[in-house]
Parts: C-alpha cells; structure tokens; sequence
C-alpha cells in the first residue's frame, strides 16, 4: 500500500496544450493502490503497496535583496534555486525555470517552493501570463508547504526527560528511569482529562545522550509494533480466508505496507504511531491483496467486509505528520 503523496510532496499542475478543469488543479495525486499514500508500482506478482510521509526540506521563506523598479511586494515564497520573481496578487514569488522539450508548461508546488518547467520556444511573458491564470492555486499550494512544514517542526522529538511521541494514538510521556531495564510502559487509569496517562520508563539516566534515549524508544516501538501486527494479522486471516506466511516490518519511507502473491506481509512499524483503526484498515487492506492482488472493486469489497467504515479510516492517513525522531 502506497502512502498518499502528503502536502509536502509536489503538487503538479499543467498548462498550454491541455488547460486542466479547475477541479483538477485542486485534486491531490491519489494512488489508485494506496490508501490514500504515495502511489508506487508493485513488483510482479505482488500487491499494490499502501504508503508513509516523509520529513520535507522547507520551503525557503525569506526577503531577497531588493532590487530598483523590480517589485516592491513582499517575497513571501522564494525557491532556493529561483532564477526569477512574479508578482502572484500581493506577493512576491520567486520561482525556478526550466526549458524542456515538453509542450506545455507545467507548475510543480513542492517542499522548496514553485518550479515552472516549459518548451524551449514558450516566452517568459507568455509562462507569466500562464502564472497569473493559476495565481489562486499556485499560492494556496504554496501556503499548504509551509503550513505542513510547521506541523513536521512541531513533531520534532526533543529525546529528553519528559519527551512525548504518539503510540496507538495516544501521548505517551518519557521517564528517564536508570531503576528499570530496558523501557517499561505505565499506565495511569485514573489521570485526569486532558493529562496523558501513559508514561513510558527509560532504563537511562538523566544524563543520557538524546540518541542513546532515540534508541531506546525506536528499539521498543518497533517490539510493540510486531506484537501487535501479529496479533491483528491473527485476526483478520481467518475473517479474510487467507494466511499470511510471513510478516515483516518495513522501514519505508512512502509505504505503509504491501504484500506479496507469496503470504508475506510487509507493514511500516511507523504504523505504530496510530490508533488501532488505522492499523486495522492497513492490515486489512494488505491482507486483502493475498485475494485480490489489484485494486479492483472486488478487492475493496473485500477489504469492506471486515472494516465497513474503510473511507473514514482511509481519511486518518491522508496527511500524517509522524513524529520527526532526527
């Protein structure tokens, strides 16, 4: 299962030979394999993966140099490689251009900001003409780089005493503990509304480096991940009439999950992040490849039979910002 390219991905819009429908210019690339993640290709004889985000670099957000008679509104998007700067209603954007043998112009909204490719024999007036038809878009894509770039900032993990990351959906604070082996989880029944209830003990003391508590906390997440994809894989087989040979954990970074014609299911431990219905819808989804390996609606009858609400929990992993653990 392909992860669903996530706002910091690219957004692609063309223009020239075949002027796109404005739903289309608002339209997300969507896998046709992938609960709503990045679309890849399946290897022969393997299901269409399910996919993950990935940190993006972010969009440079920067004042340039001003320059005399050239535009005085404020540069409020500026590619780090821009070559020039259009004026999009009251901004200034700096923009990269490159010549290609391609007959159309094209607009790629990505983590670094706008990137304009188009044919050699197109002129500037003509790309910024084309630019100004789609400044709406091109800006409100722009503004969602830099919105998802906050939300990856706020995710950063500060590996410390009294650090927190999500795990099956919940917060769970860290303890640096040098009392117990190993990391230890506890839970609070009766902590009050809004207090996170789980603690997670770190056999560490405070004076531990950041990676040394990094380690620590992958090493367990990743147990807890297999433990509870086995148990979930348990129960979803007999349901689905399958049986998986094998499972995996995967560490990749645009799939939450795949399967192969064989049995073996591979299954992002990042996963681990989320509440138990989003594990579910994944590991149904992958599992139900071990009976349809396509995206068909027959596949998605299969994968409904047992998670009935199956668009609503697609909808959770439509653009996730997962713990950033660098």
């Amino acid at each position: 299962m392909s992860r669903r390219a996530p706002a910091a991905s690219p957004e692609q819009l063309s223009l020239f030979d075949v002027p796109p429908t404005a739903a289309a210019a608002d339209a997300d690339a969507s896998p046709a394999h992938a609960p709503d993640l990045r679309a890849c290709p399946p290897a022969a004889g393997a299901g269409r993966p399910l996919t993950p985000p990935t940190a993006p670099q972010p969009p440079v957000v920067a004042p340039a140099p001003g320059r005399r008679g050239v535009h005085t509104a404020p540069l409020v998007h500026r590619h780090p490689r821009a070559d020039r700067e259009i004026v999009l209603g009251d901004c200034r954007v700096g923009y990269l251009l490159r010549r290609s043998r391609r007959r159309s112009i094209g607009f790629l909204v990505g983590p670094e900001g706008l990137a304009v490719s188009a044919p050699r024999w197109v002129g500037v007036g003509e790309i910024e003409t084309a630019l100004r038809g789609k400044a709406d878009w091109i800006l409100r894509k722009l503004g969602e780089q830099q919105e998802r770039q906050r939300r990856v900032e706020a995710a950063r993990v500060e590996w410390g005493d009294g650090a927190s990351l999500p795990f099956l959906g919940e917060t769970v604070i860290l303890v640096l503990d040098p009392r117990v082996a190993g990391a230890v989880l506890n839970t609070d029944a009766q902590s009050l509304p809004g207090v996170p209830r789980l603690t997670l003990h770190i056999g560490l003391p405070q004076t531990a480096e950041p990676a040394q508590i990094r380690d620590v906390v992958q090493s367990w997440l990743q147990r807890q991940a297999r433990r509870i994809f086995e148990e979930r894989c348990a129960h979803f087989a007999p349901r689905l009439g399958v049986r998986v040979a094998r499972l995996r954990l995967s560490s990749a970074q645009t799939r939450w999950g795949s399967a192969t014609a064989g049995g073996v299911i591979h299954l992002n431990w990042r996963l681990v992040h989320f509440g138990l219905p989003v594990i579910d819808y994944v590991v149904a989804h992958e599992l139900a490849h071990l009976r349809e390996m396509n995206h068909s609606p027959a596949f998605w009858e299969v994968v409904r039979s047992v998670i009935p609400d199956l668009d609503d929990r697609k909808a959770l992993l439509r653009d996730p910002v997962l713990p950033v653990f660098g």
